[in-house]
């Protein structure tokens, strides 16, 4: 059964940082490209950021280009989103989302590329 379990989140102020972290379990983890989604109350999810199996390439949202980035360790079954200089806009859920994939170089940014989802983790940003 594949499980993906996220943490770090947390209430920050505007120009703060979070570590957000997602550990995996269940799927043989460096074969599935991963993903980070957010969504904000009364708004869609939406695309964050990419990495693929390997880890040697990552993607973006343009609105967190610059301020996030996506790393895994393949050794702990683990990815990770840091989040840098937060803004308000940021405050949302975050998830952690598993793509299954033969492609070493995939990298989705749709949700319906992805297979798993954890339950996500809670960031709020105040001004």
């Amino acid at each position: 059964q594949v499980q993906l379990l996220e943490s770090g989140g947390g209430l920050v102020q505007a120009g703060g940082s979070l570590r957000l972290s997602c550990a995996a379990s269940g799927v043989t983890f460096i074969t599935y490209p991963m993903g980070w989604f957010r969504q904000a109350p009364g708004k869609e999810r939406e695309f964050v950021a990419a990495i693929t199996r390997s880890g040697g390439s990552t993607s973006y949202a343009d609105s967190v280009k610059g301020r996030f980035t996506i790393s895994r360790d393949n050794e702990k079954n683990s990815v990770y989103l840091q989040i840098n200089n937060l803004k308000p806009e940021d405050t949302a859920v975050y998830y952690c989302a598993a793509a299954r994939s033969y492609v070493s170089s995939a990298l989705y940014s749709r949700r319906d590329d992805y297979a798993y989802w954890g339950q996500g983790t809670q960031v709020t940003v105040s001004s």
